[in-house]
């Protein structure tokens, strides 16, 4: 079964701009005929999603990405998640509670650095959402303390001084034990930020797929076409299916993320 697919997308249940019903139209409207959700550490919107992609004519599919504690880099997408499914229900929230902590570290940690940040504002921006890194870099613009988001992360945000203060994170076989254990498919997203040679990331490759790992986002907006066809051969190698992924946030959050329709044998995923 092949289908236009976008399999990597964010809502205002995390750091996104726009709400899950929200997303699915506009995923619609750029040609997505499956999509799956997958908000940092929540599946708080999918319901949703799923309900507006049932009268939009749009398949979604449950989804989550979770960050993995061995690299900040280290996502992990979890895709075709089964209702009700209280193992990723637990981690998530487990998750969240370390998420709504970390703000006010975030916060005394931009303080050290001159930048003086209301919370009450960056919460206002996540909209009774997870307060996330995103939500902060869109105030530091607001008040001209950088000017761009990329710059927010570049000199704060995502720097190895900032790591200190990070909220917890589970190892990326805990991260897929629960995917597996919720029913969904466990698939490691955005190859290229992990910044590996070759002979390490097919290392990590072979040590994820032993854990669990079933696929490999091979398509992604920062992807060269080089990097495309090296990740296509991994996952023929490591019997991994492929995957397409725009990491979609919306336009304020990430401009060079437009929804990214891309044809998919979606068998593996659909029929089941």
């Amino acid at each position: 079964m092949q289908l236009s697919a976008d399999l990597h997308t964010h809502s205002t249940a995390s750091d996104g701009q726009y709400s899950p019903a929200q997303v699915v139209e506009l995923a619609r409207k750029a040609g997505v005929q499956c999509l799956a959700l997958t908000d940092h550490d929540t599946v708080d919107g999918v319901e949703e999603a799923i309900q507006a992609g049932a009268q939009m004519g749009v398949h979604v599919l449950r989804g989550v990405e979770l960050g993995a504690r061995e690299d900040r880099h280290l996502h992990i997408l979890g895709l075709g998640l089964g209702a009700g499914c209280t193992t990723m229900e637990t981690l998530c929230r487990k998750l969240k509670d370390s998420r709504a902590e970390r703000k006010y570290r975030i916060v005394d940690f931009l303080e050290e650095k001159g930048i003086h940040i209301d919370l009450q504002e960056v919460e206002e921006l996540a909209q009774g959402g997870l307060v996330a890194r995103p939500h902060f870099a869109q105030v530091m613009v607001r008040h001209g303390y950088v000017s761009s988001m990329r710059e927010a992360f570049d000199r704060y945000l995502d720097t190895d001084e900032y790591q200190r203060i990070e909220r917890f994170k589970a190892d990326a076989a805990d991260c897929i034990a629960a995917i597996r254990q919720s029913g969904g498919r466990a698939v490691l997203a955005h190859p290229c930020q992990l910044n590996l040679p070759e002979e390490k990331l097919e290392r990590l490759v072979k040590e994820l797929k032993d854990a669990g790992l079933e696929g490999l986002e091979c398509f992604y907006p920062q992807h060269t076409p080089e990097m495309v066809t090296a990740y296509r051969n991994l996952a023929i190698k490591y019997d991994l299916y492929v995957t397409a992924g725009s990491d979609f946030h919306g336009e304020r959050v990430h401009p060079d993320r437009p929804f990214m329709p891309t044809p998919l044998e979606l068998a593996w995923l659909l029929d089941r």
